[in-house]
């Protein structure tokens, strides 16, 4: 199987606490997969490595194949991501957010179009941000990831802060993105929900990978991903 993102021995410390410990994640291509993690567990640490935000001491990072290196202009241009919070100008309607990244791009009015209508924003185009609801600010945020069309995207806690309804249309945008052809890396605490669109589940556990695997294998083994997460983690603290 050919993975999209590949780490070897991916480790990290900070005031000498040992944050990430010998990570080696395998995203196939075109998979969706679910980083799944407690609070302070490492999951943003890691994104932050994969995208060379922060310097890694030891371990090597892959993307399809290609070794990655904080100067890898090229690879980066192949990821769309958003950390933590989206990042966008409050006073400037969706329309507007989109001609400001497109001064970079040069994409054209056709693509501003075709992502406003791929994260359902269409009908609030001309609505200012700052008027948005907190659901709308975080398919605005994927929209802003999403427009020079990479490969591989990467979204930090995007179900987190959202209503039921929020959360049921950021599947639904997880879903058709991944129908596009996107290999989806995404972290999360929510395992219920994280489960119902992912097609692998890697499990965090104070900075170790405990676990990761395709979804049907796991439902093959008649494992509940909730028993297992449950039963992992307790484990671990033994």
């Amino acid at each position: 199987m050919e993975m999209m993102i590949r780490t070897e021995n991916l480790s990290f410390c900070y005031r000498n606490k040992q944050v990430l410990n010998s990570i080696d994640l395998q995203v196939p291509k075109g998979s969706i997969y679910g980083y799944i993690g407690k609070n302070g567990s490492g999951k943003t640490t890691t994104i932050k490595i994969l995208l060379g935000l922060l310097k890694v001491p030891s371990g090597s990072i892959y993307y399809n194949g290609e070794r990655f290196k904080k100067s890898s202009i090229s690879l980066l241009g192949r990821i769309g991501s958003l950390i933590e919070s989206p990042v966008f100008y409050n006073h400037l309607t969706a329309y507007e957010n989109l001609k400001y990244v497109d001064i970079l791009f040069h994409h054209g009015e056709e693509r501003i179009n075709e992502v406003l209508s791929l994260v359902d924003l269409n009908d609030a185009r001309h609505k200012k941000a700052k008027h948005f609801s907190s659901g709308m600010k975080q398919r605005l945020g994927i929209a802003l990831a999403l427009f020079h069309n990479p490969d591989i995207l990467i979204l930090d806690e995007p179900l987190n802060g959202l209503d039921p309804e929020g959360i049921h249309d950021m599947r639904k945008l997880i879903t058709r993105l991944h129908h596009e052809g996107k290999t989806i890396f995404l972290s999360s605490h929510i395992l219920s929900e994280v489960e119902k669109v992912c097609t692998h589940i890697g499990i965090l556990e104070q900075g170790k990978l405990i676990y990761q695997n395709d979804v049907v294998s796991i439902k093959a083994e008649k494992l509940e991903l909730e028993s297992l997460f449950l039963t992992l983690t307790s484990s671990k603290k033994k």
